[in-house]
């Protein structure tokens, strides 16, 4: 009888199974020189090259066609990544070489993210001959009916978990100090934010993973990724950092839950957007770490445990928003949209 549970197949070569892990092992190892307590350790060096040199074998063992000749979905996945990467550095080089730009703020290095994420998915798109509207932007009335809705969605999940917090002793609110000015230019903010992250997040890239290896495998994987790119931020240490990696895999399932139950980014969009601008402008919290844009109210924290109020990371670093998330999570994994909403999405090698 023939047995799969061995490593080798009968030509004496790794089977498939066994070189995806080792693939995405190696790919997750060759980040940490760059983090933690290797960052800038000689021994960081050596980790890299292996990682480097155990991708490189990994993902040339692995065949790009399928038995149709199309492009398998993996390497469509590593071809967007390469690809947002070189267009990023192009900008760069132009930025610093052809308009002596070295320094660019908040609102431009977030509206040259979109740009970057949307010029990555319309090329890969075409080598397709699909469109964006494709992977959910589709400028209708739905879209924007689903927007409008996301946000209202996201300030809501904000001010229930300010409101539990509060009722648990956490703080009190007093009058902030922002203007309404300063809240609309946070809300253009969000708003290429939201647009950046999801269009990154959940959009070709999330898509394509899904097609590869299923819904839930990709939703796990993007969570660990999105926790994994905030962990840069602000005040991301002890107990803090545990509470808000928890809560940021969390809101990746929620959001990724959004785009799954109406095949469209317009509600993903909304949720982050009315998440962010909600916590940040209106509340007065910190959003992720970021604490340096005042609020319509500005909280007055009581001596509780950041892992209760969130501290000075924000909402998203504390136990109300866990408890909150997850209730959202279950609604929407339980949420059956019309058919006509929600086509299916076929799983493919």
């Amino acid at each position: 009888m023939r047995s799969d549970s061995h490593c080798f197949d009968d030509h004496g070569r790794f089977r498939l199974g066994w070189k995806l892990p080792i693939v995405l092992g190696s790919a997750l190892l060759s980040l940490l020189p760059f983090s933690g307590p290797l960052q800038g350790h000689p021994a960081g060096l050596g980790i890299f090259l292996a990682a480097a040199v155990l991708l490189w074998w990994g993902l040339a063992s692995l065949r790009a066609s399928d038995d149709r000749g199309r492009l398998r979905n993996g390497w469509k996945v590593w071809g967007f990544i390469v690809l947002s990467g070189l267009l990023s550095a192009i900008t760069t080089v132009v930025l610093r070489k052809v308009f002596a730009i070295t320094k660019v703020g908040n609102v431009g290095q977030v509206a040259f993210g979109v740009a970057i994420g949307l010029a990555a998915s319309w090329i890969c798109l075409r080598a397709e001959r699909e469109s964006l509207a494709s992977i959910g932007f589709v400028p209708d009335r739905r879209w924007a009916r689903e927007l409008g809705f996301g946000v209202a969605g996201g300030a809501g999940i904000m001010l229930l978990t300010a409101l539990l917090t509060m009722g648990l002793g956490g703080f009190h609110w007093i009058r902030g100090t922002a203007t309404l000015g300063v809240a609309a230019w946070g809300f253009l903010l969000y708003v290429l934010v939201a647009f950046n992250e999801e269009t990154l997040f959940r959009g070709y890239l999330f898509q394509r993973l899904i097609r590869g290896l299923g819904e839930w495998p990709t939703q796990l994987l993007m969570a660990g990724l999105f926790a994994f790119a905030h962990w840069g931020n602000p005040g991301m240490h002890g107990a803090t950092k545990a509470w808000a990696t928890l809560n940021i895999a969390l809101a990746a399932v929620l959001l990724g839950l959004c785009y799954l139950r109406t095949k469209s980014l317009a509600l993903p969009i909304g949720v982050h957007l009315g998440w962010n601008w909600t916590q940040g402008n209106l509340l007065g919290f910190g959003v992720s770490g970021t604490t340096d844009t005042p609020g319509l109210l500005q909280p007055v924290f009581h001596s509780r445990p950041d892992w209760l109020t969130g501290g000075a990371f924000g909402l998203e670093a504390s136990l109300p928003c866990a408890l909150v998330c997850g209730a959202v999570v279950l609604a929407l994994a339980l949420w059956k949209p019309a058919p006509s909403a929600a086509p299916s999405i076929a799983t493919e090698a």
